[in-house]
């Protein structure tokens, strides 16, 4: 039986400054570990009839799909700040594969081994961390957030050397595609005003065909690339998630959220917030996000100069106008996303410091962010004595007062914050725990973990062990490379 592979590739036909054209390197003993079967049935594809052994085949790149073409994409970034050409140093592109003739996704490997953008690394990935990516981009697409997803993890049958010997694995991703910022500050750097008019019809073409026909491509994809990360970052506040690298290179041109590596939610509402082992002075922290969302499209906006306008200093003019409106509209999206977390309908001129009122208070007293929420949503197993404060009681008054105008009633905002405010995310420990039982062969707790946060918006019953944060403050998250 066929599987149903429908491979387009529109990406390696581009020229070589694009790519490297390489297969994966074959692993000894590939083993499926996790077959995402309800986004496989999304994909149209259809893996019932395959046998475990020839699905690790498959998801290893031992074997390759029939109309693949196997490519490593070349990218630059600024990672914390510093500039450097990179590409894929560990992963390789399948290629496109077509469902209902016209809908797009890139099927990529993660950890298949080097390409000649590794530098010095090995080209492998770990296990406990292409897991760590199948749980929370799940967990992130469930959330109503847009997402790279998970197809499959497959264990390799070899160690991959980190601070000791770790068992290997391959992370199948799907995404809109790879495009990231980092592509196009790597062909910028080329200084090649035609692979540079290339890409960007390209992504036009790809991610954004409304502008076609536009008098000013750029500067449009410019300012449709801005919304939509606005809007990601926005998600990203309206539940607590802290991406951890916001490295150049790891925002995705289509909007969607990319890269799961040092990424955690937050437990008590803390702005300052860092889990990244590497991020020793809070470049990526909670609050830090929407302003380094504004630094990355600024050094998109870079890059398009040549071709926004042939005046350099006309282009430079625009494209700063441009980014300079990035504040205006995330604090327009923060605002309203904060007024559906509230159960809010229209708009007050109180809003503003109702929201901040309650902010403050939860980072005072160190309340937890999601369920301070699910409180207000009368979720009783929540009951903490920190809501009995005096300061939080009346900030309540005030809230329920405001909830009754422009038409509002409780049991109307009750169901807006319902669809806005989740009963649970990945707390961090129960993460870690899924993931330590996974490295000895037990994957009873990571499934249990995805079956809970498959519906994050629903009251779910015994669920309590998955709502309350861990009492150990000390959390941190590491990249895996």
């Amino acid at each position: 039986m066929t599987i149903g592979w429908h491979f387009d590739n529109t990406y390696s036909k581009l020229s070589d400054n694009f790519k490297e054209v390489i297969k994966p390197t074959p692993v000894k003993d590939p083993e499926l570990i996790i077959l995402n079967e309800k986004l496989a049935e999304k994909l149209n594809l259809d893996f019932s009839n395959i046998s475990k052994r020839e699905l690790a085949k498959i998801f290893s790149g031992n074997v390759l799909p029939e109309g693949s073409s196997t490519i490593a994409q070349a990218y630059a970034g600024h990672q914390f700040g510093h500039f450097t050409m990179l590409g894929d140093g560990r992963a390789v592109l399948l290629g496109e594969h077509l469902v209902n003739k016209n809908k797009r996704f890139d099927i990529q490997f993660k950890g298949s081994g080097k390409t000649s953008f590794s530098r010095s690394g090995d080209g492998r990935a770990v296990l406990g961390p292409m897991l760590r990516e199948y749980i929370i981009s799940e967990a992130i697409h469930a959330l109503n957030i847009p997402t790279t997803r998970s197809l499959a993890v497959i264990s390799t049958g070899e160690k991959v050397v980190r601070e000791n010997l770790l068992p290997g694995a391959i992370l199948t991703r799907v995404a809109s595609s790879h495009i990231r910022v980092g592509t196009f500050q790597y062909i910028a750097a080329k200084q090649n005003i035609d692979d540079l008019n290339t890409l960007v019809n390209y992504t036009i073409d790809r991610h954004y065909p409304e502008i076609q026909t536009s008098d000013n491509k750029a500067l449009d994809l410019l300012n449709l690339v801005m919304e939509k990360q606005c809007q990601l970052v926005v998600n990203w506040m309206r539940v607590g998630f802290i991406h951890g690298v916001m490295n150049t290179d790891n925002m995705a041109i289509s909007g969607e959220t990319i890269d799961y590596g040092p990424c955690a939610f937050m437990d008590h509402y803390d702005p300052k917030t860092v889990f990244s082992s590497i991020d020793r002075f809070g470049r990526y922290s909670f609050s830090n996000q929407p302003p380094i969302t504004k630094w990355n499209l600024a050094r998109f906006a870079e890059c398009l100069i040549p071709v926004i306008d042939k005046d350099e200093d006309e282009a430079i003019k625009i494209a700063s106008e441009t980014i300079n409106n990035f504040q205006n509209i995330y604090e327009e999206k923060w605002l309203n996303m904060m007024r559906d977390k509230l159960g809010f309908f229209g708009e007050d001129q109180r809003d503003k410091k109702i929201i901040e009122d309650l902010l403050n208070w939860m980072e005072q007293n160190k309340a937890d962010y999601t369920n301070t929420f699910c409180y207000l949503m009368n979720k009783d197993s929540i009951g903490n004595e920190i809501y009995k404060d005096q300061k939080f009681l009346t900030w309540i008054k005030n809230w329920k007062n405001r909830v009754l105008i422009n038409n509002g009633s409780i049991e109307k905002s009750l169901k807006l914050m319902k669809n806005t405010n989740p009963t649970v995310i990945p707390r961090n420990h129960k993460v870690e725990e899924a993931l330590l039982a996974a490295n000895e062969n037990n994957l009873d707790n990571f499934n249990k973990l995805l079956s809970v946060l498959e519906n994050p918006y629903d009251n779910l019953e015994n669920i309590d062990e998955f709502q309350f944060p861990s009492s150990n403050n000390n959390y941190q998250t590491y990249c895996g490379t």
